[in-house]
């Protein structure tokens, strides 16, 4: 028979095991989900600074881990942001002691890997949006980075 306990308790320990080991995997301090009424947070103690939570809502089906650009309200970077598409850990250099893709004042062509993210054990090449001048990068090599979090600016 089964335990009546069992089915009123909507919290699957399973998923909360996967969402911890999600957190340990790519560096994250928390990660929340929802499923219809039920919503897990799981969060890592450790020193926390203040970050802004990011809600993406999809408009458009995605074309694949491709960067987006963004005009820049000129207060902050002059040139065109390249956000991140993706949750994960970015790397500036194809692998461990390589010489990084680009760098500051590198001028590029559009389509030319900046970076890589790696995301779910999987390494996604983030392209140039457009030609240009590398301005900023805005993220060191090893850093978790969130969903539309800015990468790096072309000028």
């Amino acid at each position: 028979m089964p335990d009546p306990k069992a089915q009123a308790d909507p919290i699957d320990a399973r998923l909360v095991r996967r969402l911890a080991a999600i957190l340990n995997d790519t560096g994250l301090t928390e990660i929340e989900v929802e499923r219809g009424d039920l919503r897990i947070k799981v969060a890592r103690n450790g020193p926390l600074a203040a970050m802004p939570t990011v809600y993406a809502t999809p408009t458009a089906p995605s074309a694949g881990p491709a960067a987006t650009a963004a005009r820049s309200s000129g207060a902050e970077h002059e040139g065109d942001v390249v956000n991140s598409p993706m949750v994960g850990t970015v790397y500036l250099q194809p692998e461990p002691g390589a010489q990084p893709f680009v760098r500051v004042g590198d001028t590029v062509a559009e389509g030319q890997t900046l970076l890589i993210i790696e995301a779910m054990k999987t390494m996604n090449p983030i392209p140039a949006p457009r030609a240009g001048r590398i301005l900023e990068l805005l993220v060191a090599d090893g850093q978790p980075v969130e969903f539309g979090e800015p990468l790096a600016v072309i000028g």
